[in-house]
């Protein structure tokens, strides 16, 4: 048996106050009394999925809000791999977007979130691929650490290895199965048990959706059907409405949602374990009998919620400090601890409590010191002192605030004290904790234990308020916060930053050399520390030359930028590979990236700066192009960086515009998606083709498409793609002047590709479209659909499902080769 202050360690660190987007205030008291029965019951669920979308929000309000079990929901990645409907990011910077965006639906639906370290590096068609690149044990410690911390006692999978469709999808209903029994035995993931015991949930099922119960067959007798249709005066939401808010807030893959309203069936499949009756939670004890001691709570719980006045909610504090101290003696119990923390912040809102920790700095290097303005206020009637205050850094040393405490908090006045703060000089960068290192093909690298599993960075900048209420030890935390006004969004915060001393902007991750032309990279410098000077040195990979080779800097003032000129000139030999900046032989320095969205916190990553340079045998022209932006690519700056005019179409040049100004229009990814007037637009656009034009469309869904008359001539969009990034292509049309001018296309253009060959590519097409090439997936029929052809008049229409959007980006040469060969695709000649 670990000790006490063990249990309580690994417990604050899994639950402490994470990047909360503002200073939490006191919860309405609706909110309380939900809470107040929330804290009757001991009961939990875990759902398990593959994605931040795929959970069945309504379900999970349903058991949050109405069975009032601690619910978590578990998601394998961050979705990285996904398409993006609100702006250009991918890969990592994607998965930043989607993880928070999964912690807004949280904060509607009531659930806690956790993930594994595994990276969705795309659609897969198999499991057995997922589970391969993913490190099939790897991902299912992951699982089971986070079954023995949260202890749920059922498990609920969103999927079945039967149905599923993506391989991540199946992949993830398997690994529940595995971790069901796993978490239980210890002599699997022993390592784990040094922190955590093992745990056997009472039983597993699958939240299946009716067609495939009907295709499956499933016994009547093995399915639970639950009303998650109903209505919560607490919060005066259906659990359908709150699902509906919460599923819209997965903006970033356009899931926004209605709510539907009256009753809404859900079902539950038994899978393992212990079968239910007509209940989820059948044979297992929700009360606090099941703890020792437990009854003489739960009386005390009761009271206070029968006691409880909306007016007045700091007038159940005295019952909810004797529960308190009754939870203190059964501290050691994991399920106890997990109700103390949620009586406290409890006992926080029904008097009322505001604490904040500001920082008069947004951003500071490791070693600094800087200033914080600590506010405490009681806004109840009950007496409220400050006894401590402390800032814990994540288990390291503490630093004492150095005001005399056992300070009373009179009514709503505030309590204020001054701090300063020491920052060590080997502290972390306040970005992801899974970011900090390079990652594998699928797996996210993280050394701390502590950290699998959980949202976001454990923040270390958070200072600790001991308050004495009603005669209890009562802890609030919170983060230290950077506080400004907006003229827009009115009062506003961002955490404190932790950052390199020095960092780098390079304004381009990819340079393209066509020629040997010196081509010159402007960078800039910041520091973050007054009176630093230093050099960096400038590496380039073999063949290549820069001048100047070092660059000096010298800054008086923190915040300081110098601006530096850099000619690359490329040899004979030159090889792809990355400028970088080095300031000593290990450290390279950093680019700072902001994500900066209405609908979620700014967040923050220390990217290890570098250029791709790659030297690219090709043949461009000098078309004049217009793109029409879908949902958000990188392919315009792409074609300017070898050296293409490319201008961005709004829709006022769409709708009266001369379009004959362009030699090609080319629409962005899911153009026809996103774009509503290119419903209207679309006759122009093919009077722009018949006229001589060449316009080319990048992927869309059939989903929601604004019009489905894509193209001159009927043609079908559907869910056929090529996941594999290497998949073999065949070239249907040999000597096709598309493929061969100015570039000859060859087998070698298609190497190095990366995470797919395309996606929705069009499964049926009139006769009058040629289609120019096919690709397939193992064992299946070969996609003939990503790259169309046709005439129209004196121009030019093709329509291509190849993820342009991911392969120009990452500069595959031989994706460059051939878009130009599309750009190119003049009539007079292409006709074959």
């Amino acid at each position: 048996m670990r000790s006490r202050l063990t249990i309580l360690m690994i417990y604050c660190l899994f639950l402490a106050p994470l990047l909360w987007a503002q200073p939490q205030s006191s919860r309405s008291t609706g909110e309380i009394e939900l809470e107040l029965q929330r804290l009757k019951v001991l009961g939990s669920a875990l759902y398990i999925a593959a994605h931040p979308d795929d959970e069945n929000t309504a379900v999970l309000a349903w058991l949050a809000n109405e069975r009032k079990v601690r619910t978590g929901y578990l998601s394998l990645t961050r979705g990285d791999g996904g398409q993006n409907l609100i702006g250009s990011e991918k890969g990592p910077l994607l998965g930043m977007i989607r993880s928070r965006e999964l912690l807004a639906a949280r904060e509607i639906d009531g659930p806690e979130q956790f993930f594994t370290r595994a990276i969705d590096f795309g659609y897969t068609k198999s499991a057995d691929e997922a589970l391969k690149i993913w490190n099939h044990e790897a991902v299912l410690s992951d699982v089971v650490w986070v079954i023995r911390r949260f202890r749920p006692d059922v498990m609920i999978t969103r999927f079945s290895p039967e149905f599923g469709g993506h391989g991540h999808h199946i992949a993830s209903a398997t690994l529940a199965a595995e971790a069901f029994e796993a978490a239980a035995d210890p002599k699997r993931f022993p390592e784990q048990l040094k922190e955590v015991d093992t745990w056997q949930p009472r039983r597993l099922v699958w939240n299946a959706w009716s067609r495939a119960l009907e295709r499956l067959g499933a016994d009547s007798a093995d399915i639970i059907e639950a009303d998650v249709g109903g209505f919560n005066a607490y919060l005066g939401k259906s659990y359908s409405e709150l699902a509906a808010l919460s599923r819209s807030e997965h903006k970033s893959q356009g899931f926004g949602s209605s709510a539907r309203r009256g009753p809404l069936p859900s079902h539950f499949l038994h899978t393992l374990g212990a079968k239910a009756g007509s209940d989820l939670f059948d044979g297992i004890d929700l009360s606090w009998g099941r703890i020792p001691g437990g009854k003489q709570i739960e009386g005390l719980i009761e009271r206070a919620i029968e006691e409880f006045e909306t007016a007045n909610p700091s007038a159940i504090l005295p019952i909810l400090a004797a529960a308190n101290q009754l939870m203190e003696e059964q501290n050691d119990h994991p399920l106890v601890a997990n109700r103390q923390r949620e009586l406290q912040r409890l006992m926080l809102d029904c008097a009322g409590i505001w604490v904040e920790a500001i920082s008069q700095k947004i951003q500071v290097a490791s070693g600094s010191t800087i200033p914080l303005k600590l506010k405490v206020v009681n806004r109840s009637l009950a007496e409220v002192r400050v006894t401590d205050i402390v800032m814990p850094l994540a288990g390291k040393k503490k630093q004492e605030a150095p005001s005399a405490m056992n300070q009373l908090l009179a009514y709503n006045t505030p309590f204020e004290t001054d701090f300063e703060l020491s920052i060590p000089e080997n502290a972390e960068f306040s970005q992801p904790y899974w970011l900090r290192k390079k990652a594998g093909p699928g797996l996210y690298e993280v050394d701390e234990q502590e950290l699998i599993g959980t949202p976001e960075n454990i923040t270390p900048w958070r200072v600790g308020f001991t308050l004495n209420i009603a005669g209890q030890p009562i802890a609030a935390e919170t983060p230290i916060f950077y506080r400004w006004t907006d003229p827009v969004h009115g009062e506003s915060y961002r955490h404190l930053e932790i950052t390199p001393a020095l960092t780098i902007s390079t304004g381009s991750d990819l340079m393209l050399f066509p020629d040997r032309d010196e081509r010159m990279v402007r960078v800039r410098l910041k520091s973050i520390k007054a009176e630093h000077k230093g050099e960096v040195r400038v590496h380039m990979p073999k063949g290549w030359t820069a001048n100047p080779a070092k660059l000096k800097y010298d800054f008086v003032e923190a915040g300081e930028e110098a601006v530096h000129d850099i000619a690359i000139q490329r040899g004979a030999n030159a090889e792809i590979g990355s400028i970088r900046f080095a300031v000593d032989k290990s450290t390279y320095l950093r680019e700072v990236i902001h994500i900066d969205y209405d609908h979620i916190p700014i967040q923050t990553w220390f990217r290890e700066a570098g250029i791709k340079i790659i030297p690219l045998d090709i043949e461009t022209g000098t078309e004049k192009i217009g793109y029409i932006m879908g949902s958000g690519d990188d392919i315009p700056d792409m074609l300017r960086e070898i050296g293409y005019q490319v201008d961005l179409l709004e829709d006022a040049m769409l709708d009266n515009g001369d379009l004959s100004a362009y030699d090609v229009i080319i629409a962005g990814i899911r153009a026809y998606n996103t774009r509503q007037r290119l419903k209207f637009q679309q006759p122009r656009l093919m009077e722009f083709v018949k006229a001589g034009g060449t316009f080319i469309i990048q992927y869309n869904t059939s989903h929601r498409l604004v019009t489905k008359d894509l193209g001159p001539y009927p043609l079908k969009l559907s869910r056929d793609r090529v996941t594999l990034e290497d998949a073999p292509v065949t070239i249907l049309a040999e000597g096709h002047p598309l493929l061969s001018a100015p570039n000859p296309i060859t087998a070698a253009d298609f190497d190095g590709w990366v995470q797919e060959r395309g996606l929705y590519f069009p499964n049926e097409w009139n006769e009058k479209y040629e289609a120019l090439i096919a690709s397939n997936d193992p064992g299946e029929p070969a996609r003939e659909g990503s790259l169309l052809y046709t005439t129209y008049g004196k121009g030019v229409f093709i329509y291509s499902g190849i993820s342009w959007f991911r392969q120009l980006p990452a500069g595959v040469p031989g994706a460059f080769r051939i878009f130009v060969n599309l750009v190119s695709a003049k009539q007079g000649s292409t006709q074959k």
